[in-house]
């Protein structure tokens, strides 16, 4: 993934990202909310050694003494010294539970050591601190005293000296609260952009031009917006003529004449890779835009299993390209003008019980040399190429293929078998319609790239409703 990835993926979903940061935040506050405040003091005590006025005595005594600070300083927390501690202040605990509070440190290249206590009550823990630190004083005092040979004490050659008394804190150490609510807002945050990559890294779906362009070399020539009432105005070109969306068909339109340039049948199969992409709209509304270029075009409906155009563009239906193929019918008596250009529509017919059959004869052969004779452009509505193996044979009769690809809905994988399966039978892909395309964010068709948006920048309005054919 690119660096642009990261960002499409972080406009995509900022939503989650901020979401899960506000819950990271907020789950931190409650969390510190909910802790018992707790107070640290601290009490200091300086180790030295007695004996010899040289410059070199002085220096093996220090020498001497910071090795000894290391031990004193573990000692600080064993029960020898906690215990004391426990009976001089007469708190309810076990020498394991106040070990547990006591901490001693001893500063690098220091002779100090720092004894640090927590606990709830501040005043209780400033009086073990300076309870330990006396009581550590006196267990050393004992330990480092030599007996002489004659039985007469000795003094010890350590002296420890509290130098600072534990002071009675004010404020609490813990819990911290805006520590506490940064690591939840960095955690959630963290969260957020991993779940985010996660799922874009595991989604298989096509959702714009970069999707399809790791699928397939042939070109994308339209993306087609989604629109919420396309059930009820499939044919938008014919009913809104000046909405962004019927504009986007006019976009497609103009593409469409720079394919396949070198081949004199003008003649394009129109196909997707499952159902429900919106191949029969998408052939609907470019034959319609094509024919109000002044085109002379045929919209055939060659789905003979699902056939949908009759009932898109109000005409009648019962007799079609199945009678014509099987010779029950002539050309001229089952193709119908549509509107008022040159727009004429070859229905489906009865649907018959070998449609592939049909489609690979040579009678449909015959016929697609006859319409690509006597019109401009011929567009054939086909099946999905996954479920069933009309388009590819269709395909490879016509010579030319527009693969529509529903965003959204659509897999890599999905593309990738219809692709396949057009490469099997040698029919060559012409390019690629994106349909359901969002309007808006880093998906939307052209973002980034055409500097205008939808729905503004050339002042397209919406127009009354026209009539219907």
């Amino acid at each position: 993934m690119e660096l642009r990835d990261y960002i499409r993926i972080l406009q995509k979903s900022w939503v989650l990202i901020v979401m899960l940061t506000l819950v990271g935040v907020g789950a931190a506050a409650t969390f510190s909310l909910l802790q018992t405040p707790k107070f640290s003091s601290s009490a200091k005590v300086f180790v030295s050694t007695s004996g010899g006025t040289s410059a070199t005595d002085l220096q093996q005594g220090n020498s001497f003494t910071q090795q000894r600070v290391k031990t004193y300083a573990d000692l600080a927390t064993t029960p020898i010294v906690l215990l004391p501690v426990i009976s001089k202040l007469e708190i309810d605990r076990t020498s394991e539970q106040l070990t547990a509070q006591v901490t001693a440190t001893a500063p690098l290249d220091t002779t100090l050591i720092d004894i640090t206590v927590v606990d709830e009550d501040p005043a209780l823990a400033a009086e073990i601190a300076t309870a330990v630190s006396e009581s550590l004083t006196e267990v050393v005092q004992s330990i480092e005293t030599t007996q002489a040979t004659d039985e007469s004490a000795a003094s010890s050659p350590v002296r420890l000296t509290l130098v600072q008394h534990a002071a009675v804190p004010q404020r609490p150490v813990s819990p911290n609260v805006p520590l506490n609510v940064a690591l939840g807002a960095l955690v959630g945050l963290a969260l957020g952009v991993g779940i985010s990559v996660l799922r874009e890294t595991l989604d298989t779906r096509i959702r714009n031009e970069r999707d399809v362009e790791a699928v397939t070399d042939a070109p994308i020539i339209g993306g087609i917006v989604f629109d919420p009432k396309a059930k009820e105005r499939p044919l938008i070109v014919h009913a809104d003529p000046h909405s962004p969306r019927a504009e986007s068909f006019r976009t497609l339109r103009t593409n469409l004449q720079f394919l396949d340039a070198g081949r004199e049948n003008r003649a394009f199969v129109v196909t997707s890779s499952v159902e429900a992409e919106g191949k029969s709209t998408t052939a609907s509304n470019l034959a319609i835009a094509l024919a109000d270029a002044g085109g002379r075009v045929l919209l055939v409906d060659s789905d003979l299993r699902r056939p949908k155009l009759a009932e898109y563009l109000g005409i009648e239906g019962a007799v079609g390209l199945s009678d014509l193929l099987i010779g029950r019918a002539e050309l001229q008596d089952v193709v119908q003008h549509w509107g008022r250009n040159n727009l004429y529509v070859l229905p489906a017919g009865r649907v018959p019980p070998n449609p592939s059959e049909l489609l690979g004869s040579k009678a449909m052969a015959t016929t697609i040399a006859e319409l690509g004779r006597a019109f401009d452009v011929v567009l054939f509505d086909a099946p999905p190429l996954l479920p069933v193996t009309d388009a590819a044979v269709l395909a490879q009769a016509v010579g030319g293929t527009i693969v529509v690809v529903s965003a959204g809905r659509a897999h890599k994988g999905q593309l990738k078998g219809a692709l396949a399966a057009l490469a099997n039978v040698d029919a060559p892909v012409s390019g690629v319609v994106l349909t359901m395309m969002p309007t808006k964010g880093p998906d939307a068709y052209g973002y980034g790239r055409y500097g205008y948006g939808y729905g503004y920048g050339y002042g397209y309005t919406s127009a009354p409703t026209g009539a219907t054919a």
